[in-house]
């Protein structure tokens, strides 16, 4: 299918690896000039270069932390008026919520949902102007299913999308949409980073840790980032005009519910 992006411009926060890049890589793939980013140069860079060939799109490279000021001009630098962005940050580590400071309750908040709403701030004004505008924001399966110790990224992650509802509403008629792709269990470096810890504090070995993650999702496997990055594309697609406001749920049916 023709998404009918091609020359589009798109901003994709935190795509130097996992579901951002995935992200990044289908918009690539589809035609549109793509930033990518996150902290670490060399990652980004190499990022960067690993779509350009895949896809022979137009890919810039931005490190930078988001949920800065500083880093959010530098995006902005490097693409003045993007057609889409894709917000996304990495969420706090697991930890029990009595052990949380107030700093790191803040920072939380911060990185998964100021940063969005101040990046979308930046950009939806001229969307607006132009009659197009497509903005998603990757936030979790946690949102509609809270599990013991993401608390904080919940949390921080309801409140964003309660946020951003909203302002959905405000833009509509102007062809600018803005909804959110909730990721279940995907295979990415963050979820064996979260079953590795997980397996250190049950005092069992990995591999049992994800065959039990595993055996949870009634699909019986881990999501593919590629998945997950095909969606994003045709909810930034110029199909997708009449979708907005809308969580959609990707988890293999782990979600034990109908609506």
């Amino acid at each position: 299918m023709d998404l009918g992006i091609a020359g589009r411009k798109a901003i994709v926060c935190a795509s130097s690896k996992g579901l951002g890049r995935a992200c990044a890589k289908s918009l690539a793939a589809a035609g549109c000039e793509v930033v990518v980013n996150g902290r670490n140069r060399e990652t980004v860079e190499a990022a960067a270069a690993d779509i350009r060939q895949a896809t022979g799109a137009k890919v810039i490279a931005v490190a930078a932390d988001v949920a800065t000021t500083e880093g959010q001009k530098a995006l902005f630098a490097a693409c003045p008026e993007p057609d889409i962005v894709v917000n996304n940050n990495a969420g706090p580590p697991f930890r029990d919520f009595r052990e949380l400071t107030r700093q790191q309750i803040i920072d939380g908040v911060i990185a998964n949902m100021v940063a969005a709403i101040e990046l979308t701030q930046r950009a939806i004004d001229p969307m607006v102007r132009r009659n197009f505008g497509r903005i998603v924001n990757i936030t979790s399966g946690t949102v509609k299913a809270p599990l013991f110790g993401l608390d904080l990224s919940s949390g921080a992650r309801a409140g964003l999308t309660a946020f951003m509802a909203g302002v959905a509403r405000s833009v509509a008629s102007a062809n600018v949409t803005i909804n959110f792709m909730q990721p279940g269990a995907f295979a990415t470096d963050r979820l064996q980073s979260n079953m590795e810890m997980t397996a250190a504090k049950r005092g069992i070995p990995i591999a049992q840790a994800v065959k039990e993650r595993i055996a949870s999702i009634p699909a019986k496997r881990l999501g593919n980032p590629d998945e997950f990055g095909a969606v994003c594309a045709f909810l930034c697609s110029a199909h997708a005009g009449y979708i907005t406001g809308q969580n959609l749920l990707l988890d293999g049916g782990a979600f034990p519910g109908a609506f």
